[in-house]
């Protein structure tokens, strides 16, 4: 679901997993490589420390060209919400919310914190990011429930 106006795109996926098994995935950085539906997530850089408020890591990346680039924990809430961002500010969120049969996962891109959101807009990642978000979504979901006993 994409809400211009505030300018976020989020997507939603239940997974048969408790909260803490997907946010020990998420909080690691690590992790992200192995779920990240976009293909542009190589590797984490340094170690793979969990992650926590105010966490600083690095991750190699490929969008046509490898490059580098360094994230801040921003937001942070144990088990249950995590966000970071990197020089441009603006935002990955996951939102963990218990269910009666596993977790709803909320994956966001918010991009109203960026230092040029209208660039944003205008290189098309609202409506690009989406469809790698749901893949992101499919892969944790792979990650998590076949690391389950």
């Amino acid at each position: 679901m994409a809400d211009i106006a505030e300018r976020q795109v989020s997507v939603q996926r239940e997974i048969a997993a408790p909260p803490e098994a997907i946010f020990a995935i998420l909080t690691s950085p690590a992790g992200h490589a192995k779920i990240d539906g976009s293909g542009t997530v190589q590797s984490a850089r340094g170690d793979d420390e969990k992650l926590v408020l105010g966490s600083k890591f690095g991750m190699s990346m490929k969008m046509g060209v490898p490059y580098i680039i360094s994230n801040k924990v921003v937001e942070y809430e144990e088990n249950r919400l995590i966000a970071w961002q990197h020089f441009g500010k603006h935002r990955w969120r996951y939102e963990l919310e218990p269910t009666e049969t596993g977790t709803l996962v909320t994956e966001t891109f918010d991009w109203s914190t960026s230092f040029s959101p209208r660039g944003i807009e205008l290189l098309g990642y609202p409506k690009k990011h989406p469809a790698s978000m749901v893949k992101t979504l499919e892969r944790l979901d792979e990650v998590v429930t076949s690391a389950s006993p």
